[in-house]
């Protein structure tokens, strides 16, 4: 699985995929994460050279009919998708493609979603917003799956282009040890302890349950279904 995400700030992933499952994905090549700055496909009046050699590209502009903050452009998306399109062709001629825009009131982002993705597709671009949002004819335009992780509004798309990534790699045979491990193919309480039995906190106790502790597999499998964790 191929992944291309559309951002300014490239770097806000480097701790997170560097590290525990996805950094060992990476390494094992089960998955790739590639970034794509926009403001390498910035031209016009929106790129200047200034006279040190310093080059500033700019991304946004204000929007029609006015308003609070700054909109992201069209033109160097499209062009930084269409550059990301051209290049996954070149490799595989055979390759579905997805492109994803992350907008609150869209459709809520879940493990359903992220299974139908990693089967159907091998390669998913990602435009992260930022701003106020991006130029709408980008959505029009591209035919986006708009997806939400929730019904709230965030700095910009990095997060949840972070968490795509990590929830679609986990429907990847081999990217955890044990594909069946996978918390959602199994009965998975909400409720999980370890040793020690009896825990002193305070000068108060807290016990496991006993029914945990019982060794009675039908009875421990009803109270995971009692207390079963909501995916």
């Amino acid at each position: 699985m191929n992944f291309y995400i559309i951002t300014l700030f490239p770097e806000m992933f480097d701790s997170y995929l560097n590290e525990s499952i996805l950094g060992r994905a990476i390494k094992e090549k089960k998955i790739k994460v590639n970034f794509i700055n926009p403001r390498k496909f910035v031209t016009g009046k929106y790129k200047k050279v200034w006279p040190d050699g310093n080059i500033s590209a700019q991304v946004d502009d204000r929007p029609y009919a006015g308003g609070p903050g700054m909109v992201m452009r069209a033109e160097p998306i499209l062009k930084a998708v269409e550059n990301v399109k051209a290049s996954i062709m070149r490799r595989f001629l055979k390759s579905k493609i997805l492109t994803v825009n992350f907008i609150p009131s869209a459709e809520k982002f879940n493990t359903e979603i992220a299974k139908n993705i990693s089967k159907k597709y091998t390669d998913i671009i990602m435009i992260c917003g930022r701003y106020e949002g991006i130029d709408a004819r980008v959505d029009k335009i591209l035919k986006t799956k708009k997806i939400s992780i929730g019904d709230y509004v965030l700095t910009g798309g990095e997060i949840p282009a972070m968490i795509l990534v990590d929830s679609i790699s986990r429907q990847i045979e081999g990217v955890l040890g044990n594909f069946d491990s996978r918390e959602e193919e199994r009965v998975s309480s909400s409720e999980v302890y370890t040793r020690p039995e009896v825990l002193l906190y305070k000068d108060k106790k807290y016990k496991v349950p006993k029914v945990l502790l019982s060794g009675d597999h039908k009875k421990i499998e009803e109270y995971k279904n009692l207390t079963k964790s909501k995916k």
